[in-house]
């Protein structure tokens, strides 16, 4: 069972569930036991690579709605214990699952090289080191970065937007100076900049939505903030987690440096689900998190432009990001080392860089476009219905996740019901308290999606919903 506190949204669970067979499907190798020896991961990144492309079921043209790859997924294919039912996962803009090489990447890590990073001649240090290092290159790689030293690792995109506010913030803006955010944005790219406002004396101004039917970022109030004059910083959500609205971010960072200021891009609903170049966009900083791109928690990271990086005071104080430390004072190491204070989240970073080339194995281009069409059809299906209230674009394009509300039915009744019939969705406020203000709610449902999903998944999810919303009292119509 699933008891709620509707004013902050927080589940409180009290039961936990069991996994041991749900597990069944991990490719690793048993140690053998009478060698004494470590136990050894199954397939390398190649090796998987080819195996899946023989067994995942893909997109064959743009119209198919299987799966680009779900063998890689045991999780999905668990019967939940608390309910008998098919495990139905359509909550992955909280967090996507992740596939076997990622966490056979983690467990190689932990059996064969942990040592600290940087610190040691010693073979397992070296060893940890260019695999920690390897992974910075292929996000560099992944996002289009010019220097593999503009990728700074944090625990989350979170810490990524608090590095800037700490520092180019701290040291850049003054009192009246102007930081441009929308009602849009994710509480971490809101609350950052309030506490660097209360400490400066800068101003935040906020763009609305446009007022037809799409609700979208709305660019021409954008431009008139601008021309008011004093903006030193433009913030905005590549893809709003609510609206799944896909914010033109090139234009956006284009005005912004028009009028003189740097934009900071929050991409953590776009990396995991389409390709992003930061060369192309021509922002100054890019955030996004590990776990929403198939890698796992407590890692995420920062792209800054060198040059601006370069000039930033450190973030955190301690070791690894010195030079030298005397009684009096300290000098600070060059990029990226300066941001990345302490023994850092080593697997994590290395679990990020085997997710990465896991996307590049299926390709991001490819991604996009099942991910376009299956997205459509999650919501052409809840179009159907006359009490459906879905934010965001209506014909547009947009990304694959609806947030939505039904008359008469609270949010987190209906995901407590759904999640009887094994269907696991999202309600609450997502982390964007002033978007559902904007639109007078307190909260809403959200379903999406991901490359593990099929169209089999959006049909089970729509059927659990008439079943739900009909135990809860009210009727779903056609149009």
């Amino acid at each position: 069972m699933v008891l709620w506190n509707d004013v902050d949204g927080m589940a409180f669970l009290d039961a936990c569930a069991v996994f041991g067979e749900s597990l069944v499907g991990f490719r690793y190798e048993r140690p053998d036991k009478s060698r004494g020896g470590p136990s050894k991961v199954r397939r390398s990144l190649g090796e998987w690579s080819a195996a899946s492309a023989a067994t995942s079921r893909r997109v064959v043209d743009g119209a198919s709605l299987e799966a680009l790859d779900r063998n890689s997924f045991p999780i999905l294919e668990q019967i939940l214990h608390e309910t008998n039912k098919p495990l139905v996962y359509l909550d992955s803009a909280a967090t996507s699952q992740k596939p076997t090489i990622v966490l056979d990447t983690l467990r190689e890590y932990y059996t064969s090289m942990n040592a600290n990073v940087h610190r040691g001649a010693h073979t397992l240090s070296a060893r940890s080191t260019e695999a920690y290092e390897n992974a910075r290159s292929a996000v560099q790689r992944f996002i289009d970065a010019e220097h593999r030293e503009e990728i700074i690792f944090t625990r989350n995109a979170t810490e990524a937007i608090n590095l800037v506010a700490k520092t180019w913030a701290i040291q850049q803006l003054h009192a009246g100076d102007v930081v441009v955010s929308s009602v849009a944005e994710h509480h971490s790219n809101h609350v950052p900049w309030q506490m660097a406002a209360e400490q400066t004396g800068a101003v935040i101004k906020h763009v609305g939505l446009t007022k037809d039917q799409e609700e979208e970022y709305d660019l021409e109030g954008l431009r008139q903030i601008l021309n008011q004059g004093q903006v030193k910083l433009v913030v905005c959500a590549h893809v709003s987690n609510v609206l799944g609205c896909i914010n033109p971010v090139k234009e956006i960072a284009a005005l912004a440096h028009q009028y003189g200021a740097l934009c900071l891009v929050d991409a953590c609903q776009s990396v995991p689900h389409m390709p992003v170049s930061v060369r192309d966009i021509d922002c100054d900083f890019l955030v996004a998190s590990g776990h929403k791109m198939c890698g796992p928690t407590g890692i995420g990271f920062l792209f800054g432009k060198r040059d601006i990086l370069n000039e930033m005071p450190p973030f955190l104080g301690g070791g690894e990001m010195i030079a030298d430390v005397f009684l009096e004072y300290s000098t600070y190491a060059g990029l990226p080392h300066k941001f990345e204070a302490g023994t850092p989240a080593i697997g994590e970073a290395i679990g990020l860089g085997a997710a990465v080339e896991y996307l590049n194995s299926i390709g991001m281009d490819r991604i996009a476009e099942f991910e376009h069409h299956m997205g459509g059809y999650l919501l052409e299906r809840l179009q159907k219905f006359k009490e459906v209230r879905i934010f965001g674009p209506k014909t547009k394009p947009r990304a694959g996740l609806c947030a939505f509300n039904i008359e008469g039915v609270h949010p987190t009744d209906l995901s407590s019901i759904l999640d009887l019939e094994g269907v696991g969705i999202r309600s609450g406020h997502h982390c964007a308290q002033p978007l559902h203000r904007y639109f007078g709610v307190e909260s809403s449902a959200r379903a999406s999606l991901y490359l593990y999903n099929n169209r089999d998944d959006v049909d089970r999810f729509i059927l659990a919903l008439e079943e739900s919303v009909t135990l809860l009292g009210q009727t779903l119509t056609l149009r």
